[in-house]
């Protein structure tokens, strides 16, 4: 394995770094700016957002606030934003991936720089904002992108440097790393350039218990040099590692993005380049659209291109995100560049598009600047049925968006998974008064509020669909819930 040359370096550093308003769209699409970023208030968002059992959403800045060292901040699904904390290079600076709520009911998160050691640190921060700094990373390049928080109560991530390998060059290959809720840490696995280098995404904890993610460069292939294509691989919470897959070019080069597991049980992604149009300049290849069995059989069934700038039949291009499964089946994601719009030069400023699991891609919104431009993760589906993300740039510094395909309000099981006697909680909205609660016709007793429900797995439950009975409706979940015997609850 060779170090990354300068435009590879460039390109990773850009990967890291980098008052409603409703629009109307095409059919029932409607797309609407809830909040701008000012500066004071925080300023590009590079991550996502993520849906608390309050029924509000949070999120990060990576610059911005008080000390211009990034933010926490909630938002409201009507567009109230309230800043939570601002970083001072002491507890963190440049918050970049997104949050996990715990259990507990707080969140947990990683910053790239600042700490005791000036590395970065994992933190724990409350609903009103009290944060605590729980560990400080020793390397540069040590802390995450993203965590995932596994059944056995630990949260587990990737590095995109460091490990034990030296095939990488100085900056090492990354690792894939666990650490308690009290800051104990272990690298389970350093990467060693042919079996993946540079893992950019978080993980995503699969139905069986194992840890799926990707990297940026690595595996067998040579056809995007020295520095490999990229991989998908499989780990287990013990630390043993599978590649599952090397991508070739052709299927797709540099995957950047966490996977979504499916109730096949398949997982779904993109790549940021590679496939089979390469007309997306600077860079050859525009990206694909994948699936992949557990087993490590993958199939591209899109290939994103660009077939003129500014042109109303561009399509999306440059999927640096990864993808939600909704309600109707179908995935949603955006795209940096790409889009109508020729507010940014030259390649258009992004795009939120749907994919159906046969292939088909219809772009949503094209952004334009002034609503948002180039965002840098993914989405996710409010239970009220509608889409929300962030924009890094645009607007001022940075916006909150939302955007409704018209589907269904639902609730949501959290975990997703767990054997007789797991504590669930079921988020949702007009929750109050509900009263019935079953897991795949089996009746559970539970506790509502109006946002969330706490309930345990009942005896007799199986796999299948949780359904939670109003005053007014009946709601399911968006995804089957699992009872496998080998999941274990836990508690925080």
């Amino acid at each position: 394995m060779r170090t990354l040359n300068l435009s590879e370096i460039l390109r990773v550093i850009f990967l890291i770094s980098c008052v409603a308003m409703p629009i109307a769209m095409p059919a029932q699409s409607t797309f609407t700016v809830l909040a701008n970023f000012y500066g004071n208030d925080g300023a590009n968002p590079y991550a996502g957002l993520i849906q608390a059992t309050d029924g509000n959403f949070y999120g990060t800045t990576g610059y911005g606030g008080a000390n211009n060292h990034g933010i926490v901040f909630k938002i409201t699904p009507g567009g109230k934003l309230t800043t939570l904390h601002s970083f001072d290079f002491n507890d963190g600076y440049g918050p970049n991936a997104p949050l996990v709520e715990a259990r507990s009911g707080n969140f947990y998160g990683t910053t790239l720089g600042g700490g005791a050691n000036g590395k970065g640190t994992f933190f724990k921060i409350t609903p009103t904002g009290k944060l605590t700094t729980i560990y400080n990373f020793e390397n540069s390049g040590d802390s995450s992108l993203g965590l995932v928080q596994g059944t056995d109560g630990n949260f587990y991530g990737t590095t995109l440097y460091g490990g034990t390998s030296s095939a990488c060059g100085t900056g090492s290959c990354g690792t894939v790393f666990e650490i308690s809720p009290e800051g104990k840490l272990t690298t389970l696995h350093s990467f060693r350039g042919a079996d993946g280098s540079y893992p950019h995404a978080g993980l995503v904890q699969g139905t069986d218990g194992n840890f799926y993610g990707t990297t940026l460069y690595g595996g067998a292939s040579s056809a995007c040099g020295t520095s490999g294509c990229g991989t998908v691989f499989k780990i287990t919470p013990a630390g043993q590692l599978t590649t599952l897959h090397s991508f070739d070019f052709i299927d797709g080069s540099e995957p950047n993005a966490p996977l979504v597991e499916t109730g096949t049980g398949n997982f779904y992604g993109t790549t940021l380049g590679g496939g089979a149009n390469g007309n997306c300049t600077p860079y050859t290849g525009c990206g694909t659209v994948f699936e992949m069995t557990p087993a490590g059989k993958l199939t591209t069934f899109y290939s994103f291109e660009s077939t003129g700038l500014y042109d109303d039949n561009v399509l999306s291009y440059y999927a640096v995100a990864g993808l939600v499964q909704a309600t109707d089946g179908n995935f949603y994601g955006t795209s940096y560049d790409g889009g109508s719009s020729s507010e940014c030069f030259p390649d258009g400023c992004g795009t939120v598009f749907k994919i159906s699991p046969e292939g088909k891609l219809t772009t949503l919104h094209s952004f334009g600047s002034a609503d948002g431009s180039y965002p840098l993760d993914g989405l996710v589906q409010g239970t009220d049925g509608n889409f929300y993300g962030t924009t890094w740039a645009g607007g001022v510094y940075g916006t909150v968006f939302s955007i409704s395909e018209g589907l269904r309000p639902f609730v949501k099981t959290n975990p997703t998974s767990g054997k007789v006697g797991t504590r669930v909680t079921i988020l949702g909205n007009d929750l109050a008064g509900a009263t019935s609660v079953t897991f795949n016709g089996t009746t559970a007793r539970f506790k509502a509020s109006n946002t969330y429900i706490t309930t345990t797995v009942p005896t007799g439950a199986t796999t299948g669909t949780v359904e939670v009975v109003t005053r007014k409706k009946t709601l399911k979940s968006n995804v089957p819930f699992r009872v496998p015997k080998c999941v274990v609850g836990y508690s925080e």
